[in-house]
């Protein structure tokens, strides 16, 4: 399926719903690992890694030497931590 493809969103969306279900973390996890590849997994593990590197106020330079990420990847989620509404900053208010 290609990006613009609307089965991408339906499905998406249906993840979502079905992990904001689950409210299990161990069964979360297993499903990642079945659905994912390990390299898959190790990217989404740096980029929310690097999100909360820069919710610590680590400069982008330093995340990026660190965790081995472009600045391009650090800029983006820098951007996104900033937006009003940002997913990033209801999800990081969460952790303890």
């Amino acid at each position: 399926m290609k990006l613009d493809d609307p089965r991408v969103q339906k499905n998406i969306v249906e993840l979502a719903q079905v992990l904001a279900k689950a409210q299990d973390a161990e069964l979360i996890m297993s499903f990642l690992k079945e659905l994912l590849t390990p390299s898959e997994i190790a990217d989404v593990a740096v980029r929310w890694a690097l999100v909360k590197e820069l919710k610590d106020k680590r400069t982008h330079r330093e995340i990026a030497k660190d965790l081995g990420v472009s600045l391009c990847k650090i800029t983006r989620g820098s951007r996104e931590l900033k937006k009003p509404d940002s997913a990033f900053q209801k999800f990081l208010s969460t952790l303890s």
